[in-house]
């Protein structure tokens, strides 16, 4: 069985969710590449607080 990495999200301070990226794709309606993009550097750079961000555990 191949074995998933598991990611955090969080929006400012506040935890949301811990999570594969698959089960965190279905919880917030989201592609499973929104996901990863949460993740990038990209990502955390543009996050004022507002935005969701991923951090791969």
């Amino acid at each position: 069985m191949k074995e998933y990495a598991t990611y955090a999200v969080y929006k400012g301070e506040e935890f949301l969710a811990e999570r594969t990226a698959k089960e965190l794709a279905e919880m917030f309606g989201v592609t499973l590449k929104t996901v990863h993009w949460w993740s990038t550097p990209t990502s955390y750079k543009r996050d004022k607080g507002n935005r969701k961000v991923a951090v791969k555990l």
